[in-house]
């Protein structure tokens, strides 16, 4: 049987194992730069033979229109490229492969955090029941979003083009690939559920239509830098962020389907409420996971299929038996740098502090302490 320490090829990416550190916003970025801090937290992860096979780094802003949250990197600038050159390279020194998880938040965002305090930007303007971290005097707040405005048509073109442009300056900051943020109500999830998308042009109505910035976003992505160094998050039934769509399973079999010929590394799924309930269910039935895998593979996919969401061993075992390939842990990576040596030897897991997990310094994100 397969299981979590064997290697896998997932597209251009040679994997030692099979546990993959998710992204997870940490909010130790301040002025959008990554730093020395973010370095040591990357690298302490970052050996396969107790860490993670695969990382996927905290979600990463393609513009500063793309911020939502205080004190969270980007992918934009030459000096941002510069500075994640410093993570990439001591990731691969301590043997270990590295993606950078592309976003742009769409509505969940705040004033504040906009090019001169401008509305976020949304498929149309409904505001987001939910709400972002601000960071006000090195105190971390949760507060309401603010009111969005609807992307012009003539709009568009220029987000696939800031993807496009992220996706090659993450190749030259030395990423092994990228991983597009598609799920939890971001901008390009916002537009594929009819609960955010209420647009009458040739992005909206359809599933057909709700799914075409994503498809566009992934094609140019997969011609700047390769498909088989790209990888796709999405989240099916989730309410994250006021994420919601009556019908899903035809919405993301639509989606599946479309994307399969672009030969991409691995397709990252979400089971369940994000953080939450593995078994939330979104329209009238319960989500179809094997049917979702058996469209993308019929319809030609040969990506690695990645699964997440409250993931324990005995859960990741069944997965991979099931057909799975890639096992996605959040949480448990934050307090456990060497978590893969820890699922390997059944020992005990620190507990994470929770009231580190937004903004702060090395407490609580380069201070666990590892076996032996």
């Amino acid at each position: 049987m397969t299981t979590l320490f064997e290697p896998l090829q997932a597209g251009r990416m040679r994997l030692a194992n099979r546990v993959v550190m998710a992204p997870l916003t940490r909010n130790r970025a301040p002025g959008a730069m990554p730093n020395d801090l973010m370095v040591t937290y990357y690298t302490q992860r970052a050996d396969p033979k107790n860490g993670a096979g695969l990382i996927i780094t905290e979600a990463t802003a393609i513009s500063h229109q793309g911020q939502g949250y205080s004190d969270v990197p980007g992918i934009w600038s030459a000096a941002q490229v510069t500075a994640w050159r410093k993570v990439t390279d001591s990731v691969h020194a301590a043997g270990g492969k590295i993606v950078i998880q592309l976003w742009h938040v769409g509505r969940v965002s705040h004033v504040d955090l906009q090019p001169n305090g401008q509305a976020p930007v949304a498929p149309s303007a409904l505001q987001a029941k939910t709400k972002t971290v601000l960071i006000r005097d090195d105190v971390p707040n949760f507060e309401q979003t603010s009111m969005p405005r609807a992307l012009e048509l003539s709009e568009l073109p220029g987000i696939v083009a800031d993807y496009h442009h992220a996706a090659k300056h993450a190749i030259v900051a030395g990423f092994d690939g990228v991983e597009v943020h598609a799920a939890n109500g971001y901008l390009l999830d916002q537009f594929m559920r009819s609960g955010s998308n209420t647009r009458t042009d040739a992005y909206g109505g359809s599933i057909e239509n709700r799914a075409r910035l994503l498809v566009e976003v992934m094609t140019a992505v997969s011609q700047a830098i390769g498909g088989d160094r790209v990888g796709l998050r999405l989240s099916p039934v989730t309410p994250a962020n006021d994420a919601f769509d009556p019908q899903p399973q035809p919405l993301f079999e639509h989606v599946v389907k479309q994307l399969a010929p672009l030969n991409l590394a691995f397709v990252h799924i979400i089971e369940g409420a994000t953080g939450a309930a593995r078994d939330y269910e979104q329209g009238d039935k319960p989500f179809d996971y094997v049917a979702l895998r058996a469209a993308y593979k019929d319809a030609g996919g040969n990506a690695a299929w990645m699964v997440n969401n409250g993931f324990d061993k005995p859960l990741a075992d069944n997965a991979l038996a099931k057909g799975g390939d890639l096992v996605a842990f959040g949480r448990p990576f934050i307090a456990n740098p060497d978590l893969t040596r820890r699922l390997r030897e059944g020992a005990d897991m620190n507990t994470p502090d929770r009231m580190t997990f937004y903004g702060g310094g090395a407490k609580g994100y380069t201070d666990y302490p590892v076996l032996g």
